[in-house]
């Protein structure tokens, strides 16, 4: 289970409730917010759109536990092109 939860404008604590329950805080810059999702989504909807995507690529206990979005194309190169599909 993923829970969202905004701290800022940019920030956003994610709860991942697995075999080991684990916490993240992430940041989104508006611009890339806007890149993926044309803003036809909510920044916390992107946020846990790509944590659905990177639970099925690994582990809750293997995400970083601070990072900016971006950092997921870095690991996962589909992570753009994917994540606009699953929010279409």
């Amino acid at each position: 289970m993923i829970t969202v939860e905004k701290i800022d404008e940019r920030t956003f604590k994610v709860t991942v409730k697995g075999r080991t329950t684990t916490t993240h805080t992430v940041a989104v810059d508006p611009s890339y917010h806007e890149k993926l999702t044309g803003g036809r989504v909510s920044a916390e909807k992107l946020v846990e759109k790509s944590f659905e995507f990177l639970l099925k690529r690994e582990s809750n206990t293997s995400i970083l536990k601070t990072f900016d979005l971006p950092v997921i194309g870095r690991y996962f190169p589909e992570y753009e092109h994917t994540i606009r599909e699953m929010l279409a």
